[in-house]
């Protein structure tokens, strides 16, 4: 999937430039930086949540799912919020076991906690398949065993939907233990990015490294 430059301004600042680039399908790209620094501008565009300055980037319908960092819960149950009108119970009884919410499968879903409901909002989107998936911050409000799971999911997901998946993050352990590259914003702007090895551990950017060891190397 290639995606052309684009940049976003709101009220007559730049907050966001991105030179473009091609993603890779069957890749995890997480996206780092501090709070302020683009990534869920990024995430959004992309999503087409909200337009970039000028309309070169498109995606198509049906062909990107997003889960924003507070998900959202019908009124109706667990299982039905996952499901949303597919009848494949059977795969999405799988992922509530396999996110351990098996449980909640009858339990009205606008009740749940906030990590019950990022596992929920996880297993619905994982139940269809997609060009490119966006995930802003989806295991933020889940405790440690749950972000586990979660991770294992993704890293199941993945190569199974063939599909590039975009991972906005503020944990860097967990950007070492799934991404297959890493991508660093700073004040709007693209920094580094490339092999999640690489800018994780040996970036190229000064400005990268500094970031790394003040948010722990």
């Amino acid at each position: 999937m290639k995606i052309k430059a684009f940049s976003k301004t709101y009220n007559g600042v730049r907050v966001l430039d991105f030179p473009g680039m091609e993603l890779q399908p069957g890749k995890i790209y997480a996206v780092i930086g501090a709070n302020g620094s683009g990534k869920s501008t990024f995430a959004r565009i992309l999503a087409g949540v909200i337009q970039a300055d000028q309309q070169g980037y498109h995606p198509h319908p049906g062909s990107v799912l997003y889960m924003p960092q507070k998900s959202y819960a019908f009124r109706m149950s667990t299982q039905a919020n996952i499901l949303m009108g597919s009848r494949e119970y059977k795969k999405a009884n799988k992922l509530m076991e396999d996110l351990q919410i098996s449980h909640l499968a009858l339990r009205r879903a606008d009740k749940l906690s906030g990590g019950e409901t990022a596992r929920m909002a996880l297993a619905r989107l994982m139940m269809r398949p997609c060009e490119l998936a966006i995930l802003d911050e989806p295991t933020a409000a889940m405790d440690m065993e749950s972000t586990l799971l979660a991770e294992k999911l993704i890293t199941d997901y993945v190569p199974r939907a063939n599909c590039a998946l975009i991972l906005v993050t503020h944990s860097l352990q967990q950007a070492r233990r799934i991404a297959d590259y890493a991508l660093f914003f700073q004040k709007g702007a693209l920094v580094e990015s490339g092999p999640a090895q690489t800018v994780l551990h040996v970036p190229a950017a000064s400005e990268t490294k500094a970031f790394l060891d003040f948010f722990g190397s």
